[in-house]
């Protein structure tokens, strides 16, 4: 099997646990080999009570232990499993105590990934899925979403680039309490979800004309149940199902019982409990757009990790990412009426500091974007008040959803916002002094370019195009080419450039 390798994704949901093995040739292309899923209640024991039960917890190891078993016997190293969970693992209160129990019984690291980063590797799966489908996405507004049972992924698209992604404390399993307490009409259900969405969709709405939306993605097990049932198979990858047949399949389970739908879909009890419910959020967010179909993809979180696992360094995905995390943070500074020329020119100046400056500062490419979405964003404090705007951008940032990127990342990224002016960094900072040592090194380097560029560009006039850097003795001389007086940007170097000579140990100079 020369140039192969065997590898498998778990993934520890709210309402079941599921293990896919696969096959990674040399190519980066894959195929399964093997799939498992067995249901757990996770998520009814967190969000009803906070905690993962007693029971839940031995049937979650002895799911668990079985599957370390059948790896074993596909010969699959302990380096080629990755097992993630999501809602109902974040939320848990005894989370920590779990996933220690699940590593000294099995062996297993067990990544707790945040929503925003399901929706990246939801997205990374869809896009791979959609190849042949993709110009269509490119051309049109698109609006990826996936029920799940603790949370609702959304992602919005302009013209292929990426306008918002969320993630909704609303899934299947969240809202059952709410759902059995209803008398069993299918009216008051609709009723029940269109009233918890109103807000939702009214916030999507602001950030992207909704009418505007021409193309309706729809992942999840539940949505491919509907497709095989009530669309068109397009090919192996995605299935098309029109506006009208998805709303009378819909119907026609609306006035079959639980039993029904079991029995006639050959779905298990707990699966066919939610599926209406599920299907109609799906219908509720479709109906405020302008969609006829909906595209479902034959994926899910589960393939974008096998995507990840297989070709995470290719350099097309990495700059396709990075373009949409980059779209994302334009469309937060959109949001906050952000001065774009001065934002997208102090980052291209940022971008080219960084990449002169390699040698000195040590960073990593990613790094790199963390600093660029920092630029962009370095002055969207100013929404709330020009004065402290640093303090209010970092507050915003802080509290914000950026495709892509992790809450750490975002953390990295606020306090980068925050120091792009004034005051130094301080230990009774709590935000930057609460970060790991190596993540307040990567605030202060990030920082100090930022502060360096952003006076480059003082008076927001974009006069300085461009620089070279040179370092010599003890200093980094920057001939700039530049159209008219820069006299505002050489004031104010000097006092923007104190934090590059602590970090650095070298005085930043204009020629």
């Amino acid at each position: 099997m020369s140039g192969k390798r065997l590898v498998a994704v778990i993934d520890v949901g709210s309402i079941a646990i599921r293990l896919v093995v696969a096959e990674i040739d040399a190519s980066g292309d894959w195929r399964i080999l093997d799939r498992s899923e067995k249901a757990v209640p996770l998520g009814r024991d967190v969000f009803t009570t906070g905690r993962i039960g007693r029971q839940t917890l031995l049937q979650c190891l002895r799911i668990l232990g079985s599957y370390c078993e059948l790896l074993e016997g596909w010969k699959i190293e302990p380096q080629d499993v990755k097992a993630m969970a999501t809602s109902a693992l974040r939320e848990a209160r005894n989370r920590d105590t779990f996933l220690d129990r699940v590593e000294i019984r099995t062996g297993l690291e067990v990544d707790v990934i945040e929503g925003i980063e399901e929706n990246r590797l939801t997205y990374m799966a869809v896009r791979q899925s959609l190849k042949g489908y993709r110009p269509s996405l490119s051309r049109s507004n698109s609006l990826i979403m996936e029920v799940g049972g603790g949370s609702t992924e959304l992602m919005m698209l302009h013209g292929g680039e990426m306008v918002a992604a969320h993630s909704l404390s609303v899934g299947t399993v969240r809202i059952e309490p709410a759902l059995k307490a209803l008398p069993g009409s299918f009216d008051l259900l609709e009723r029940f979800l269109s009233e918890n969405i109103r807000t939702t969709l009214e916030g999507l709405d602001a950030e992207q004309n909704l009418k505007r939306i021409r193309t309706f993605v729809a992942v999840g097990g539940d949505a491919r149940l509907a497709a095989r049932k009530a669309g068109e198979r397009v090919s192996e990858d995605y299935s098309l199902i029109e506006k009208a047949a998805f709303g009378d399949f819909i119907q026609r389970l609306s006035s079959a019982s639980v039993e029904e739908c079991a029995s006639s879909l050959n779905i298990p009890y707990d699966d066919a409990e939610s599926l209406v419910a599920a299907l109609l959020m799906y219908r509720l967010f479709m109906e405020g757009t302008s969609a006829t179909r909906l595209v479902v993809p034959n994926v899910s979180i589960r393939e974008g990790m096998l995507l990840s696992l297989a070709r995470g360094e290719e350099r097309e995905i990495q700059q396709e990412f990075a373009a949409q995390v980059v779209n994302s943070a334009i469309s937060l500074g959109r949001k906050f009426h952000f001065d774009e020329p001065h934002a997208r020119h102090v980052a291209t100046l940022a971008l080219s500091l960084f990449d002169q400056l390699r040698e000195l500062h040590g960073l990593q490419e990613f790094h790199r974007l963390l600093l660029e979405v920092a630029s962009i964003l370095h002055d969207i404090g100013t929404y709330i008040r020009t004065s402290g705007h640093h303090k209010h951008g970092q507050y915003i940032v802080a509290n914000s959803e950026i495709f892509g990127l992790h809450r750490d990342d975002l953390g990295i990224i606020s306090n980068v916002v925050r120091y792009h002016r004034k005051a130094l960094p301080q230990p009774s900072h709590l935000s930057y002094a609460s970060l790991p040592r190596e993540q307040r090194m990567v605030v202060l380097k990030l920082a100090s370019l930022l502060r360096v560029v952003d006076a480059l560009d003082r008076g927001h006039t974009q006069r300085i195009s461009s620089f070279t850097v040179e370092e010599r003795g003890s200093e980094v001389r920057l001939r700039c080419i530049h159209e008219g007086d820069i006299s505002v940007e050489r004031f104010a170097l000097p006092r923007k450039a104190n934090m590059f000579q602590d970090v650095f140990g070298l005085k930043v100079v204009v020629e």
